[in-house]
């Protein structure tokens, strides 16, 4: 039957940033698809709690604290999945930081935080699940979250800019070099969208009426509008897709 594509029972992977916004929003997604899930995230008692949360929809659900742009912790994240499951059917790239200000102003340290975070560890965690599927000669899928901003530039956030347009070009190399694997590479572009990260934005009455303004479904994204899209990208029904961003903004890159 075709919902049966959609489905990730018996199918186990890692969700970073899945303390909160999107990354818990597709933790839930994929949990309730049937999937067992290690959240991982660098605070230790939100993942706890939002991993507590999670087990009402099924299971099993496995906190660990980590930095993706440490290389230590990346090995830890991976060992402990495979410790819990045995093997490693999907990954979402989600964890991610935006420092703001001027590009005149912008500082090193906020320059190199961004970039390790939202490319850099990326790149290195995908390199060591796709080791791992490949040593088990198990198809895989690897989702990256992008953003509007890979291809649409943005005042007062460079590196963030810089970091997602390079992941989405990391996602075509990564999806040329792993075809040959069954490994599938994509990426989820999402819009506006309230969570943490967009708070300052969402709470600027202003900025946020004008924004608004120009989505033409009228309305910032939740988190679980992203849902769709993530399982869709980890299940067998995106078997013959590799190496696209698939934008979920409610129109914005139409206007």
């Amino acid at each position: 039957m075709i919902l049966e594509m959609f489905s990730l029972k018996g199918k186990s992977g890692i969700v970073t940033g899945g303390g909160s916004g999107i990354g818990k929003a597709i933790a839930k997604g994929v949990v309730q698809a049937g999937a067992e899930i290690v959240i991982a995230g660098r605070n230790k008692e939100r993942l706890e709690k939002v991993a507590g949360e999670l087990r009402a929809f099924g299971g099993p659900v496995v906190p660990t604290q980590s930095d993706i742009s440490k290389m230590g912790d990346i090995k830890n994240l991976v060992d402990r999945t495979l410790k819990e499951f045995g093997k490693i059917d999907f990954l979402f790239n989600n964890a991610g930081i935006v420092r703001r200000a001027p590009s005149e102003d912008f500082t090193e340290k906020d320059w190199d935080e961004t970039i390790d975070i939202n490319l850099k560890g990326p790149f290195f965690l995908a390199q060591a699940v796709a080791r791992v599927m490949i040593s088990q000669k198990r198809k895989g899928k690897i989702i990256n979250t992008s953003s509007l901003r890979a291809i649409q530039g943005g005042a007062q956030v460079p590196a963030y800019t810089a970091s997602k347009g390079g992941l989405a070009q990391l996602t075509k190399s990564m999806a040329d070099d792993w075809a040959k694997y069954d490994i599938l590479v994509n990426a989820i572009g999402p819009g506006w969208v309230k969570t943490e990260l967009t708070e300052p934005l969402h709470q600027n009455k202003e900025r946020s009426a004008e924004m608004t303004s120009r989505i033409p479904l009228g309305r910032w994204a939740d988190p679980d509008d992203l849902i769709g899209a993530a399982i869709f990208l980890a299940s067998d029904a995106s078997d013959y897709m590799t190496g696209q961003t698939i934008f979920v903004d409610g129109g914005w890159l139409s206007m």
